[in-house]
């Protein structure tokens, strides 16, 4: 009995050991000595700036509806249902009818509606225009229910994006989360590596999500041996006792 209870003990230990805790998946916890979480530098967020290849979608708005039909522009940018998209091409402009090359590459949103604005008014002097960003997604892949991800809102950060695909599963690797972010001219994309667990991430410059990231979320390296949840491990300990009550009934029967 006293050999059986050791190997108990010892395989209760192994499991709880195996367990995921608040401490290894837990978010927005305070860095201390102990759990030797980073502590991240906040930063003041910037606007995403349109790169080469984005795409954009526009509204001109006039009284004149012999420009709007002329022009060909769609009236109802909110439905969602575009007519035309227009991408910005290697040089960072982009042609639009009518208008000659209009350089928008490095500008946000807002100031590409301004200077296309202001190109439309040289012809159409009530012009008012409407744009926004066609290729506003985000993509997940890896532990984290992979896919392709609209951003719906300005300012979207790391905790509303992976929201939206069901969070991180207990077995991704909260402490390297990897967000792989494009550059213009011809650059390798840049990588950022960061421990989403720690607090200071908030306003930090990994806290944003910007259009065309990509998000990695790497499997722990012992999520094999792990439980997902205090329910399985009882049923893992319940299963293990009865195996090993088993085995060593069958053994005592042997060499009885």
């Amino acid at each position: 009995m006293r050999k059986i209870s050791i190997i108990l003990l010892g395989l209760v230990a192994v499991m709880m050991s195996s367990c995921y805790s608040h401490r290894v998946i837990g978010y927005l916890q305070e860095p201390t000595k102990s759990n030797k979480l980073p502590v991240y530098d906040s930063v003041a967020y910037e606007p995403y700036r349109i790169r080469i290849n984005d795409e954009i979608i526009y509204r001109l708005v006039t009284m004149d509806e012999t420009y709007t039909k002329m022009l060909g522009t769609n009236n109802n940018i909110s439905s969602g249902q575009y007519a035309n998209s227009y991408r910005v091409h290697s040089d960072g402009t982009i042609e639009l009818p009518f208008l000659r090359p209009l350089k928008i590459q490095g500008l946000t949103e807002v100031e590409a509606q301004d200077a296309l604005c202001a190109a439309f008014r040289e012809i159409i002097p009530d012009a008012d225009v409407k744009l926004v960003l066609y290729n506003k997604y985000f993509s997940v892949i890896g532990d984290a229910h992979s896919g392709q991800y609209y951003i719906y809102k300005e300012k979207m950060n790391i905790f509303q994006a992976l929201a939206m695909t069901g969070d991180v599963m207990n077995s991704g690797d909260r402490r390297h989360i990897r967000i792989i972010r494009p550059r213009d001219n011809g650059q390798e994309p840049e990588i950022l590596e960061f421990d989403m667990r720690t607090n200071s991430i908030i306003d930090s410059k990994y806290y944003y999500v910007y259009p065309n990231d990509v998000i990695y979320v790497a499997r722990t390296k012992n999520s094999f041996y792990t439980v997902p949840n205090y329910s399985a491990f009882t049923g893992l300990i319940t299963s293990s006792v009865a195996l090993l009550t088993t085995v060593l009934n069958y053994v005592a029967y042997v060499y009885k």
